[in-house]
């Protein structure tokens, strides 16, 4: 999954893809490079980050995403938690929705999702992106993740959505320590025991800056052996901002014996 951020002040690209014509340009790139899924998003989530009105969020995306659509016949994926942005995404080509609040922001989600047959990612945070990193604490984060997402599907199933149309995100980063985020990838076994197919977003993130020392633009290795190792774990999806250093690392991994499916790396659900 190829990230492209449609916003003025994402953690790792604020601003590059601001403009529309600069955010279609970079969906072909990651097309070019080999991305499966394209998630394209008008709002930042980063620690810290304020929200952004639906009405902005629009503006933002339509375009970026009709224009895409116009030249891109796979997946499309709308990153938001707030359903208006979501069925505005989906009338002008998407067909995911990336909920980082599981659906919980926003009532209205699920019937969204429900009434144009949309693949949903739900994930795991704590707390909102503004305060979410100030004082993360579980008792077990890998059980309580595990437990929440599990109670997340369920919901969303009742709610009409199959199963099959569901991806669980374990949220690395949204509100959870370096010590959360380091538990979380060790035993992410356990969130792709529950299974449904397992996005996991690691690319560029401070934990990795954390372990190697390096600031954003130097995390590009650090990136790559932690979706290997997500994938390795049972990851499907990886949600990257590197796609093709990312799609060689995994080709190389698999080709090892490392993965699964030897030869190649994780696969998207359709």
């Amino acid at each position: 999954m190829g990230v492209i951020n449609v916003t003025p002040d994402s953690f790792s690209d604020g601003g590059r893809y601001y403009r529309a014509p600069d955010a279609v340009a970079h969906a072909r790139r990651l097309i070019d490079e080999g991305a499966d899924v394209l998630d394209i998003g008008g709002e930042s989530t980063r620690p810290g980050s304020d929200p952004v009105s639906p009405e902005e969020q629009v503006r933002r995306i339509g375009s970026v995403i009709r224009q895409v659509r116009s030249f891109w016949i796979g997946p499309i994926s709308i990153d938001t938690t707030r359903s208006q942005v979501a069925d505005a995404a989906i009338a002008a080509g998407a067909d995911w929705i990336n909920d980082i609040s599981a659906m919980r922001d926003d009532p209205s989600m699920a019937e969204v999702a429900r009434r144009n047959s949309c693949t949903v990612v739900l994930m795991h945070s704590q707390g909102r992106p503004k305060t979410m990193q100030a004082a993360p604490l579980y008792d077990d984060a890998v059980v309580e993740v595990a437990e929440f997402l599990s109670s997340r599907a369920e919901l969303a199933i009742a709610a009409g959505i199959p199963a099959e149309r569901i991806i669980l995100d374990p949220g690395i980063g949204f509100g959870k320590t370096y010590d959360h985020n380091l538990a979380l990838m060790m035993h992410l076994d356990v969130i792709c025991s529950l299974g449904y197919p397992v996005l996991i977003g690691v690319s560029r993130k401070s934990f990795i800056g954390q372990i190697t020392g390096a600031e954003l633009p130097d995390r590009l290795e650090g990136s790559l052996m932690a979706v290997v190792a997500a994938a390795r774990l049972g990851a499907s999806i990886v949600r990257v901002h590197d796609v093709a250093a990312t799609k060689r690392a995994l080709q190389t991994a698999g080709a090892l014996g490392l993965l699964s499916q030897p030869g190649s790396g994780p696969s998207s659900p359709q």
